[in-house]
């Protein structure tokens, strides 16, 4: 059981990036003071440092501008799983994730997919055939199985995350509490103030239609009453077919678009090639799966804030 001196004061959590240092490996100085946590990508390990504070020492699973799915684990980051108080991570979403946590005592893990409320493929996608024969793995076997792994789009989905992460580190550091309390509280409110900012700049749009690249977005979409129309799967290595690519255009046509959304992570060839057959716009949606130097925003809530806006100008959203 962790034990350390209680805190006089909740921690400020000031997040730099994704909350890595410059190794893009661990955050945190290895103080063995704290709660030794690993946090399997960028959305939990925001979760965890907003939750944890200064309780907490942090390791990210991930590698900066990598997509997760596609992340090798370093033997750092594999003992950093597997030394942990906590792992905190979604099963089925990074290969080599899956496989450290294999390696960690299951009791101190938590699978937030147990607690997401994860959609199925079908009800996450939309009308318009996104569910299509490569859906749910591309060529590369990215394998997303029966669910969309994109919870965190919702921030209402992950401020779930939050309280359950709160409830672990109270097992963990039960002399720490109440300030894990009041950090949850704080974390949770400002999930909230976005999720308030996206309902409120969202209500009134000339279309509610989202063009996207890679179909991440069908919590983002659910959430706030607009339809995904994805150009290729889950994956965003994933080749849409001619016809699909058809498809989309004639989407488009009839909904009168002006934006094919991209993401700085994966390739937006294809976005770019609709957008200058129908003359139209290209702009970023970031599902925040990972952070690079050309992320618009440092952490969850400025991104999400990028995302809003760039939803709004391509919806003429009032």
């Amino acid at each position: 059981m962790y034990s350390a001196p209680l805190l006089g004061v909740a921690a400020a959590v000031a997040l730099s990036g994704c909350g890595v240092s410059g190794d893009g490996n661990v955050a945190g100085a290895g103080d063995d003071s704290k709660i030794r946590m690993a946090a399997a990508f960028c959305p939990l390990q925001y979760a965890v440092a907003s939750v944890g504070g200064d309780v907490v020492d942090v390791s990210l699973l991930a590698t900066p501008g990598i997509e997760p799915h596609d992340v090798e684990l370093t033997p750092q980051q594999v003992a950093a799983a597997t030394q942990a108080d906590l792992v905190v991570y979604l099963s089925g979403f990074q290969p080599a994730v899956d496989e450290a946590v294999k390696q960690t005592d299951p009791a101190k893990v938590l699978d937030v997919a147990e607690l997401a409320d994860l959609k199925g493929i079908d009800e996450s996608l939309d009308e318009h055939g996104n569910e299509h024969e490569d859906a749910d793995q591309d060529e590369a076997g990215h394998d997303h199985g029966d669910s969309d792994p994109h919870f965190w789009l919702d921030p209402q989905r992950l401020s779930a995350v939050e309280d359950a992460i709160a409830e672990r580190l109270k097992e963990l550091a039960p002399e720490q509490a109440d300030i894990i309390a009041v950090n949850k509280t704080a974390a949770v409110s400002q999930l909230t103030k976005v999720d308030e900012e996206f309902s409120d700049g969202l209500a009134t749009c000339e279309r509610r239609e989202l063009f996207t690249s890679h179909s991440a977005f069908g919590y983002l979409a659910g959430r706030y009453d607009l339809e995904q129309v994805g150009v290729a799967g889950m994956s965003p290595n994933t080749e849409p077919s001619p016809a699909r690519i058809a498809e989309v255009q004639e989407l488009a046509r009839e909904y009168d678009a002006t934006t094919i959304f991209f993401e700085t992570a994966a390739s937006n060839a294809v976005a770019k090639s609709i957008a200058q057959d129908l003359g139209l716009k290209t702009a970023v949606l970031n599902p925040i799966e990972t952070l690079s130097d050309q992320s618009a925003g440092e952490d969850y809530p400025s991104i999400m804030r990028a995302n809003l806006a760039a939803i709004q100008e391509a919806n003429d959203c009032g």
